[in-house]
């Protein structure tokens, strides 16, 4: 395999947002930047493409949120030249689930899936009020497994990481000179305290990017990641409808 030509694979994909942005007659970009990996990657690669670009920092209920979080997107947009704005959820979440709680039992599933879908609504309300494009920032390896809230981090008018793994982000990441802090984080969606991907799933991204690249992994792992993309797959697809349309 040769080696990786960054510079012209930036250009491919700034070439594709910017089309993108063109065909919708948009003015912008509008991102969530939780200070992530993903996030991270995606709003740089956004604002190459594409000068007008903000960035949202959404906290939502977890200490994490308001401060390495914080922390760490602020110190990626300085880092990238990425307009920031501060849009504090937990109010709305709190009040969102006090009055569900009133007509269901919220399972924590349920729970933790309402910060997403609150922060995507902040996006596209933004979006709306000032002709931006939503960009979203899941990567390959979290697509495969279904590792995404349908209708809320899975949701975007575009992606320019989408083909991208975990591993293949970060090697990413390090090319564009991103800052240690987020190079350095472990994967976390901040859905509740001590939240961590790979502790969530009960497998790491290495063997779930394994799997991708050779289909190998070990008997366990191969389980689980089966398992999840088997389970997933309606967070892959479009809705079912009826349509007597020809």
């Amino acid at each position: 395999m040769g080696k990786r030509d960054y510079a012209a694979e930036t250009e491919k994909r700034a070439e594709f947002i910017r089309d993108v942005i063109a065909s919708a007659g948009a003015r912008g970009v509008v991102f969530a930047n939780s200070g992530g990996k993903d996030c991270v990657l995606a709003g740089a690669l956004c604002k190459i493409a594409c000068d007008d670009t903000v960035g949202l920092i959404l906290p939502c209920g977890t200490t994490r949120n308001y401060g390495r979080d914080k922390d760490d997107a602020e110190t990626a947009a300085k880092h990238f030249n990425i307009e920031s704005r501060y849009i504090d959820l937990s109010g709305a979440r709190e009040e969102l689930a006090k009055a569900a709680g009133e007509v269901v039992t919220i399972t924590s599933a349920a729970a933790a899936n309402i910060a997403p879908r609150l922060r995507m609504n902040a996006l596209y309300i933004i979006a709306a009020s000032e002709n931006r494009l939503v960009a979203g920032t899941g990567n390959r390896s979290e697509r495969y497994v279904g590792y995404f809230t349908k209708w809320g981090d899975g949701a975007c008018d575009f992606n320019p990481i989408s083909d991208l793994t975990v591993t293949e982000v970060y090697e990413y990441l390090r090319y564009l000179g991103a800052p240690e802090c987020v190079v350095d984080k472990a994967p976390s969606a901040g859905l509740y305290e001590g939240q961590t991907d790979e502790a969530e799933m009960g497998v790491t991204y290495r063997s779930i990017d394994g799997y991708l690249f050779t289909g190998a992994a070990n008997e366990r792992d191969a389980a689980i990641i089966k398992a999840m993309h088997e389970k997933s797959r309606h967070k892959r697809t479009l809705p079912a409808l009826y349509d007597t349309l020809e």
